[in-house]
């Protein structure tokens, strides 16, 4: 059963001013997995792989319901890359629900859509 659907759109220019005055922001939003991703990419891929994180994350937090805070914050969701490059995005405190996310860009955005599917773990189809 469909839990939420999620959509976020962000400009990479808006990303890329708020990461030249203040470069730990990736510390606020990638994990330590995400970080190691971010690390291989340089210049404008840097801000696109940044903004489509953050969207992905923000796109889950409306599907979700919550948005962030109090039960939710950027580095309780990974979004990481598949070998295909299909993105795989898990929030390890929720095991009963499986997540599709789709992330896109274009010269000056970034938008991600995320989709939230409850799990019944115990159905014989999921094991």
């Amino acid at each position: 059963m469909i839990k939420g659907v999620g959509l976020d759109m962000i400009d990479l220019d808006r990303v890329k001013q708020v990461l030249e005055k203040n470069p730990r922001f990736i510390e606020r939003v990638l994990t330590a997995e995400e970080q190691k991703l971010f690390a291989k990419y340089s210049g404008s891929r840097q801000v696109e792989f940044l903004a489509g994180r953050f969207s992905a994350k923000e796109a889950y937090a409306k599907a979700n319901g919550t948005g962030f805070g109090k039960e939710l914050s950027f580095t309780d969701v990974e979004v990481l890359t598949l070998p295909n490059g299909r993105p795989v995005l898990t929030q390890p405190k929720r095991l009963d629900e499986r997540v599709f996310v789709s992330i896109t860009h274009t010269g000056r955005s970034a938008a991600a859509q995320v989709i939230i599917e409850e799990v019944d773990r115990g159905r014989k189809e999921w094991q």
